[in-house]
């Protein structure tokens, strides 16, 4: 089964120096009928202004993950961590017993375009931790490539949750398949362009609930950068 969400219908927020999108209840937004799809639990979109960004803030017993599209962010975090991360770098910060860290825009001129998800982790009270790791464009060129899953395999990110995170650029015309185990559900997030996915038209910001195993076949329109979460079934112990 495939349930769309499509963009416009997430919640927005715009609050000057932040525009951001949430595809789940967060914040102000609450829809009791999108708080979370198996482990996932936020993704925001987020539009940060240049030389504007989140001071310091805490976090505790959740995996976050920061996929940054366009410009550059500026970390910090209580772990002693420093850096400024760019289009094709992914975050990981495991928030466990307690995090704090700032996000700033890096550019006094320049806008900065960013995916933000939270996983729910297999245990709270894990020890905090903080990774990061570029990949190269040529990586997710018409394939799928592994950005974050349980135990860092084939050279991804660690996440301490059952779950395999994928990022793929489709060219324009071009065909990605993706087979789904049956103990498995997924989520297919457009970054941007457009595709079909199974037929069905999805634009930048859509995306769409999978469950019930089945064959993904995604046909780029135009070039498409998307991501792809394996998760735990719905149907089992993290129904949505």
């Amino acid at each position: 089964m495939i349930q769309l969400r499509r963009s416009e219908q997430r919640g927005h927020a715009n609050h000057g120096w932040l525009d951001s999108y949430h595809s789940f209840s967060f914040s102000q937004y609450y829809d009791p009928q999108h708080m979370s799809y198996s482990v996932l639990r936020v993704i925001n979109e987020d539009v940060v202004a240049a030389g504007q960004g989140f001071g310091m803030h805490p976090h505790r017993d959740m995996e976050i993950i920061t996929y940054m599209l366009r410009g550059e962010l500026q970390h910090k975090d209580s772990l002693g961590n420093g850096s400024v991360i760019a289009a094709g770098d992914v975050q990981r910060m495991t928030a466990g017993t307690g995090i704090v860290h700032s996000e700033f825009n890096a550019s006094a001129t320049q806008d900065v375009h960013l995916l933000q998800i939270w996983l729910l982790p297999e245990a709270n009270g894990l020890t905090p931790g903080y990774e990061e790791k570029h990949f190269e464009a040529a990586e997710k060129l018409d394939r799928w490539c592994l950005l974050a899953a349980r135990g860092g395999r084939d050279g991804a990110l660690h996440i301490n949750q059952d779950v395999a995170l994928y990022a793929s650029v489709i060219s324009a015309g071009n065909r990605l398949d993706y087979s789904m185990a049956p103990d498995r559900s997924v989520y297919l997030q457009v970054a941007r362009g457009s595709l079909r996915l199974n037929g069905e038209l999805l634009d930048a910001g859509d995306a769409a609930k999978i469950d019930q195993a089945q064959a993904i076949s995604l046909q780029a329109l135009e070039e498409a950068e998307i991501l792809l979460f394996d998760l735990p079934s719905v149907a089992g112990p993290y129904s949505s």
